[in-house]
């Protein structure tokens, strides 16, 4: 195995100034850094990171644990963290939860073990509703998608609450007054948008039917059955809000399959403008995340909470979209994005 040393000798220079030229400290002549960069990769040569880490103590990696990586919601957010992580000189470890706090506890414990940088996390619904594990983390922590009270980490998110009642109102503007909702279950996620739906329709006067609040698992084939359960009731709804982007793909599909026509007799709307929405006909209405930019901010949070352990916790919250589509029975874009910051 190629060593330091050995690079050293190929460029007739000193380890010291190998070191420097690879890790790009100190001033050293353009050239020769390049040389000695050149000379390292053809001889083959990666750096002991672990050994760098201990020297230095600090980790170059940093954690990322998400709900559902086959989420496109959460693929997004993973490339924008990995992307804005590498600007910064951090490699990133990525853990899938499947939603399960057993799974979530399991990798903390982990990235906890291997002493990384920091950690950006999207907690389970168990942990969204208690701050007293995730305060006891020993490195930075940044919570993202759900909001953990009382917790003692930065964190970046969008107001899901106001985000399905803005897409409710919107069902009732073009006439809906059957709307069942659809939710994602055990998730902090879920149950606030199920807030904005239930708020959206007291807020306009309609009835309050627990039966049209539905919680299922956040995926396709879930969301699938549901609708084609749905659509089998003797009161059939006049508009159906998914509101995870995998269920939607699943209720889309259901709805198609019926024979029921959209959105002359039932109207759909969802979270998430994936490339599909846009693309079926009719194209649906959806609200969307900005799914790339919360990854890139908890990453830069991150990064300064790293360098800067004492500074101040912040709050960013990101402004969704409503993007309205053919499916609701009307074709006008809503409002751009815009974003907000409480510090305490």
């Amino acid at each position: 195995m190629t060593t330091i040393r050995d690079v050293a000798r190929h460029c007739g220079v000193s380890t010291a100034t190998v070191s420097r030229a690879l890790t790009g400290k100190d001033y050293i002549r353009e050239e020769l850094r390049e040389k000695i960069r050149a000379a390292a990769s053809e001889l083959g040569y990666r750096p002991n990171l672990v050994a760098r880490n201990l020297r230095s103590n600090r980790s170059t990696t940093i954690g990322l644990v998400v709900a559902d990586v086959q989420n496109p919601y959460f693929t997004r957010i993973c490339r924008a963290v990995e992307d804005e992580a590498l600007r910064r000189g951090y490699a990133v470890f990525l853990c899938n939860t499947d939603e399960e706090p057993s799974k979530e506890d399991l990798y903390l414990r982990h990235l906890v073990d291997e002493n990384v940088a920091g950690i950006i996390l999207a907690p389970t619904g168990k942990t969204a509703r208690s701050a007293a594990a995730l305060n006891k983390l020993p490195m930075p922590l940044v919570i993202i998608d759900r909001p953990v009270p009382h917790a003692t980490a930065d964190t970046v998110l969008i107001d899901n609450a106001h985000a399905c009642e803005e897409l409710t109102r919107h069902l009732i503007a073009q006439g809906r007054q059957r709307i069942t909702g659809l939710f994602g279950a055990n998730s902090a996620t879920g149950t606030a948008r199920a807030e904005g739906f239930q708020h959206a329709l007291q807020a306009a006067g309609l009835p309050d039917d627990p039966a049209r609040r539905i919680f299922l698992a956040p995926r396709e084939e879930d969301g699938y059955r549901t609708v084609c359960e749905i659509l089998r009731s003797p009161d059939m709804p006049d508009a159906i809000l998914v509101s995870n982007g995998l269920a939607a793909v699943g209720a889309y599909r259901a709805l198609m399959e019926s024979g029921v026509r959209c959105p002359e007799q039932v109207a759909f709307a969802a979270f998430d403008d994936a490339a599909w929405t846009s693309l079926v006909r009719p194209a649906v209405t959806v609200i969307e995340q900005p799914t790339y930019e919360i990854g890139t901010a908890a990453a830069e949070l991150l990064a300064q909470r790293i360098d800067d352990p004492g500074r101040s916790q912040r709050r960013l919250v990101l402004r969704h979209r409503l993007i309205v589509r053919e499916s609701c029975g009307s074709a006008l874009n809503g409002a751009g994005r815009q974003q907000t910051e409480e510090r305490s």
